[in-house]
């Protein structure tokens, strides 16, 4: 008789606060800068950054409001929210039908994952919101949400769908034998254990949502890029304007990382 074997899983240790990697990152930056300041001046560009915290916020009858970048981050994040939940929500069902003994189920399944793995996002965008709007019935808000999940939805069922085939049988197993339910089976012992191991590279298709966001400004709507775009075409203050857009996007993903990474933590501690 083969000896049993134990498997322990131990928690991982805290880490301390990325000091050198903060110092690393902020001495890139100041390169950057330093390069991109010499090389404006060899263009003879005169910098005006003293215009552009109105474009942040405004002064309208003695109280403060929110200019036009921050009027399309506010749109920028509601579109990337509604995006990643609906995303996630796609990417779960193509994954359970490709795992499923479904043959019509895992043929659906993976002629969506080809078709959209396969072709551009704005060309995906363009047909969403030029085809399918106008039988739908749905304005250019619902149109970016839609062809935002369906893209980001295909990558996200590669997504679950590894992270649901590590968990080992014997887990499958163990729980079909107390009597649980297929649902009870993938609610109560699957997920769980899948979800520390899909949560990062989840993590990254969510930042990739946000930046891939910038495309829905080619459908007329003043997303924070669309908003950059007509204020450049009124001031001309193009590298200000841009090097701030790319700023808040910025912001959006490091915090977004940082989110992740303190549950990624909280998980692997519990």
């Amino acid at each position: 008789m083969a000896p049993r074997r134990h498997f322990l899983i131990t928690a991982g240790r805290p880490q301390a606060f990325p000091w050198r990697d903060i110092l690393a990152y902020l001495a890139l930056m100041a390169l950057m800068a330093w390069l991109l300041v010499r090389g404006t001046a060899g263009l003879g560009y005169s910098w005006h950054w003293y215009r552009v915290p109105e474009y942040l916020v405004q002064s309208r009858e003695g109280r403060l409001v929110a200019g036009p970048l921050l009027q399309g981050l506010v749109v920028t994040l509601k579109i990337s929210a509604l995006s990643l939940v609906l995303a996630f929500v796609i990417g779960l069902v193509t994954a359970l039908l490709r795992l499923s003994h479904s043959w019509l189920g895992r043929v659906l399944a993976r002629g969506y994952l080809e078709i959209i793995r396969n072709t551009p996002l704005l060309v995906q965008l363009f047909f969403v919101y030029f085809v399918l709007a106008p039988i739908l019935g749905i304005q250019a808000f619902a149109s970016a949400v839609l062809a935002l999940s369906l893209f980001e939805g295909a990558y996200a069922s590669e997504i679950f769908r590894s992270g649901i085939v590590s968990v080992p049988r014997g887990q499958w197993e163990a729980a079909r034998s107390l009597g649980l339910s297929p649902w009870q089976v993938y609610r109560l012992v699957i997920f769980p254990q899948a979800l520390r191991w899909i949560l990062p590279p989840l993590s990254g298709q969510g930042i990739s949502l946000i930046k891939d966001s910038a495309l829905v400004s080619t459908i007329a709507i003043y997303d924070l890029t669309m908003q950059g775009r007509a204020i450049i075409s009124e001031t001309y203050l193009v590298f200000e304007i841009w090097f701030l857009v790319a700023a808040i996007y910025l912001v959006l993903t490091l915090s977004l990382s940082v989110v992740v990474r303190q549950l990624e933590a909280h998980l692997r501690i519990g």
